[in-house]
């Protein structure tokens, strides 16, 4: 199955996220389970010969991108899956899913009754995704609707017309989004989902200093990943000096958390560890909650 834009560019790094969560979802301590996530990767011309099992994969754990990358975003998908059910569980049964790519979530995780899942996405990615899962014949628990949007422009009107409610609570999810957005559109994305949410509305994403980053050029992740998969993650990367979302939103009634993703391996006993020159130790994950 082959569509203009899941092969290309962000498209192929929501592939390689795919398959980072099947080789999570086979381990044998794995911290997330996502059973649709392998044949997404097999679906695709440019994945079909990834690793898609821990028994696959080169050196183990010790090789960057399948191995340690690959378990950073299993630990991402298992913090931001238990962020959604328990932001689900506190009344905002409302979800969206922003750069939703080939998150599965409205298929495996536990939903609240009247639970509804808006995926925005460019549209390429979400006819790929859903042709994938017609053939699986999955059934989502919650309402999904998916709103094909570029999330570079006003997605809002897309979402709406869809369906959203912005007098319901929220739960917004923007995993993998925010570095590959110029930072206009960064700050427009977090006024939008201010605007568009009502108290009670909760929010989780990942933000990445890009001038830090170029500090790692060498790192083993960028360049393998270069050179055995054909992303050039470092080329997504948008080179404008990031904003400050986390104090955009708490100026605007907000109270926010950050961590670093080690914080959480430390939590659930498994994960990344810091090293020398590490890529890495640039993440940090946001969550906020809307207090007025």
């Amino acid at each position: 199955m082959e569509l203009d834009g899941i092969e290309h560019g962000v498209g192929v790094t929501a592939l390689m996220v795919a398959a980072a969560r099947a080789i999570e979802h086979h381990r044998p301590d794995a911290l997330a389970h996502d059973g649709f996530a392998e044949h997404f990767v097999r679906a695709a011309e440019v994945s079909r010969t990834w690793p898609v099992r821990p028994q696959d994969v080169p050196d183990g754990d010790a090789h960057p991108v399948w191995g340690r990358l690959a378990r950073y975003f299993g630990l991402r998908t298992r913090v931001l899956d238990d962020f959604t059910e328990a932001s689900a569980d506190a009344g905002a049964h409302q979800v969206v899913l922003l750069g939703a790519g080939l998150d599965s979530r409205a298929y495996r995780l536990r939903w609240p009754a009247g639970s509804t899942v808006f995926e925005v996405d460019r549209a390429a990615v979400l006819e790929f995704k859903q042709g994938v899962l017609r053939e699986m014949r999955a059934t989502p628990e919650p309402v999904r609707t998916p709103v094909a949007a570029d999330l570079r422009l006003d997605w809002a009107r897309a979402l709406l017309d869809a369906g959203f409610d912005p007098a319901r609570p929220t739960t917004w999810l923007a995993e993998g989004l925010l570095l590959y957005l110029p930072a206009a559109a960064e700050e427009a994305l977090i006024a939008r989902v201010d605007r568009l949410s009502a108290p009670g509305s909760r929010c989780a994403y990942e933000i990445k200093s890009v001038r830090e980053v170029r500090e790692f050029t060498e790192s083993p992740v960028y360049r393998l990943a270069k050179e055995e998969i054909g992303v050039d993650l470092l080329a997504l990367f948008d080179d404008d000096a990031r904003p400050d979302s986390a104090a955009a939103l708490a100026a605007r009634g907000w109270t926010t958390t950050t961590r670093t993703p080690f914080h959480y391996t430390a939590l659930h006993g498994r994960g990344p560890l810091p090293q020398p020159c590490d890529a890495l130790a640039t993440n940090l994950w946001v969550f906020a909650v809307k207090d007025v």
